[in-house]
């Protein structure tokens, strides 16, 4: 303070920064590095992973997410629904001491699993999560699947229709075969059961004209089913030209018994299917 020429002025001092007297402050520059590292980390802190080294494939395994520093609040619920990267989300529910998070997954892929960072919510993210998920038989396997045992699903692989349908080869050749045997054998199977039916009613019981008509119409029948449709009109001439004398005989003797003749007789029933036997060199008609 300082008076002159009738008036007073007051002066206010103002302290020197420490600096300027000659005065530093003594922090050296690894612990300046030292205290920023630490104001990072602590900005930067997570929740924490507790998982087991390896995960069974296909079975229920369980993960945990905590926050193990107290001082820092619990982490919010994680941002996932149905997955936890290749890994099919079960369940969630909080742990008992409210301090994180736990999952109940399920491995359904062999390989390594790799969990993503989720979004806490709160600005932070979880990190980042890897773990092994082996198979249960070696790569390679003569019954590889996804991972082996009961529960085992093999890969898809298609039918190799293909090559399976040269294995329908043979047995539709032996089907051929046996086709075509059966149709050769159709006309000679007929003819047997023609002739049975023939040779039950031959010679007629009695000459009534019923009886007879019923004779005629039955060897006619035999006739064509060995010699063709043609056969059913045959007179002698025909009978003769085929060297079929028994059954000249036959048609003469149903004539004469019409009117009540016995010459010539009835020939017998085996003369009459030897003599179609012994034209056995003419094929059978279509």
């Amino acid at each position: 303070m300082a008076a002159g020429g009738g008036g007073v002025s007051i002066g206010v001092c103002f302290p020197r920064p420490l600096a300027s007297l000659g005065f530093r402050l003594g922090i050296p520059s690894w612990a300046r590095a030292g205290w920023l590292l630490a104001v990072s980390l602590s900005a930067s802190a997570a929740p924490s992973w507790k998982a087991p080294s390896q995960l069974k494939l296909g079975e229920l395994q369980v993960l945990e997410l905590r926050e193990e520093d107290p001082a820092r609040p619990a982490p919010p619920r994680p941002e996932t629904e149905d997955r936890l990267g290749p890994l099919r989300l079960r369940s969630m529910e909080p742990l008992p001491d409210g301090r994180g998070w736990r999952f109940q997954v399920q491995a359904l892929e062999p390989g390594l699993a790799v969990i993503p960072a989720l979004d806490l919510g709160n600005e932070q993210r979880s990190p980042e999560l890897r773990v092994w998920v082996p198979r249960t038989i070696p790569c390679g396997g003569p019954w590889m699947g996804i991972g082996g045992g009961k529960d085992d699903r093999l890969p898809l692989m298609p039918f190799p229709w293909a090559w399976a349908s040269l294995l329908l080869l043979p047995p539709a050749a032996l089907g051929g075969w046996l086709i075509q045997t059966w149709r050769k054998g159709s006309p000679r199977r007929r003819l047997h059961r023609v002739t049975l039916l023939f040779l039950r009613h031959w010679p007629p019981v009695d000459r009534e004209r019923t009886t007879l008509d019923a004779a005629h119409a039955q060897g006619r029948d035999l006739l064509a089913v060995r010699f063709g449709e043609a056969a059913r009109s045959w007179g002698t001439d025909d009978f003769q030209a085929h060297k079929l004398g028994p059954w000249d005989q036959w048609a003469e003797s149903l004539d004469a018994a019409r009117f009540g003749r016995t010459e010539p007789p009835f020939p017998a029933p085996e003369s009459l299917v030897a003599a179609l036997n012994a034209r056995g060199d003419e094929e059978f008609p279509s």
